[in-house]
């Protein structure tokens, strides 16, 4: 299991992107999801550097990823058939 300094949105943007003082990162976009209203955070960094960006995705058990958390929606096969 991850630690929860793994686990956060500084951690990732540090780990993806490498954010110095020569190459600051910004946050451009935040916001929540049209589908299902989770959080996401876009970061990119200067325009100078080659303007890399990502998008980051607030899961439910706190934990930000770069990819975002499957839907909560309900799978049909998992319930028996009535007879």
């Amino acid at each position: 299991m991850r630690s929860a300094s793994e686990r956060s949105l500084r951690f990732l943007v540090e780990k993806w992107l490498a954010p110095s003082p020569s190459s600051p990162v910004y946050v451009t976009e935040f916001g929540r999801t049209r589908t299902c209203g989770r959080r996401y955070v876009r970061v990119e960094t200067s325009p100078e550097e080659g303007g890399r960006g990502l998008f980051f995705f607030r899961h439910d058990d706190g934990c930000w990823c770069v990819f975002p958390p499957t839907p909560d929606t309900p799978n049909l096969f998992t319930h028996p058939l009535a007879a």
